[in-house]
């Protein structure tokens, strides 16, 4: 079974679920037009709750400028998708949000200073995560490619996925004009579509994290196999 088996059926649960989620008293929802509506959240009239935030983890996040600054990012396709709304809908709205759910792990209490998490993710002690960071990828022309890391914890850099199709995919001689790109790969190997390399978001990634001289990992739901699976055929090249 492909991408599109995973992301759709992953999909199909989440959309079940938070239309019951959102029925509990005191939350503000709306759903998003389709047969298979997206249920999107906004902040409770008082300030204090958010439906796609567990409660601990939104009055951290509201304590820390840095962090509900990842609330600025504005739903990309809200105009179309979605109910007028006097609040503009963002990003960390969706239920459907990778972003949203890595800040319901990491930014509750306690989470990023706990052993056991940072052994796991082998750092040597706690960091604050920063969510949003940006990065510059050298280029061999001696200029850089901007992207934004989904999530910084002192020298590791994380991606998350939920419920996107796959890592993208780019041109092979873009990709080729990265200046460490063929010290840090094997290209002849790296898998390809349609004259372009797949999983692109991978390979900017891993070589913006060998520039800082970082680590970097992917975070992503277990019911989705098929990212690890990219995943594995980027990283073992």
């Amino acid at each position: 079974m492909g991408s599109a088996f995973y992301a759709a059926e992953l999909r199909r649960e989440l959309a079940l679920r938070n239309q019951l989620w959102a029925k509990r008293p005191g939350l503000v929802s709306e759903c998003s037009y389709g047969s298979m509506p997206v249920t999107v959240y906004a902040p409770t009239e008082d300030g204090q709750t958010h439906g796609n935030f567990h409660d601990e983890c939104y009055r951290e996040i509201c304590a820390r400028p840095g962090w509900v600054a990842r609330f600025g990012k504005v739903h990309t396709t809200a105009a179309k998708a979605l109910p007028k709304s006097e609040r503009r809908w963002r990003e960390l709205d969706s239920s459907m949000s990778s972003d949203a759910l890595l800040m319901n792990v990491f930014c509750y209490p306690g989470v990023a200073s706990f052993g056991a998490v940072s052994n796991m993710l082998g750092l040597e002690e706690a960091h604050e995560p920063e969510f949003g960071v940006k990065a510059k990828v050298p280029l061999a022309n001696g200029r850089f490619d901007r992207t934004e890391v989904d999530m910084r914890l002192g020298a590791l850099l994380v991606e998350s996925k939920l419920t996107e199709s796959d890592f993208q995919s780019r041109e092979i001689e873009i990709v080729k004009g990265y200046r460490d790109f063929e010290d840090v790969f094997q290209k002849g190997l790296l898998p390809k579509v349609d004259g372009k390399y797949a999983g692109y978001q991978l390979i900017r990634n891993v070589l913006a994290a060998h520039a800082t001289d970082a680590s970097f990992c992917v975070m992503h739901d277990a019911r989705r196999p098929d990212l690890r699976e990219q995943w594995y055929e980027v990283i073992r090249r």
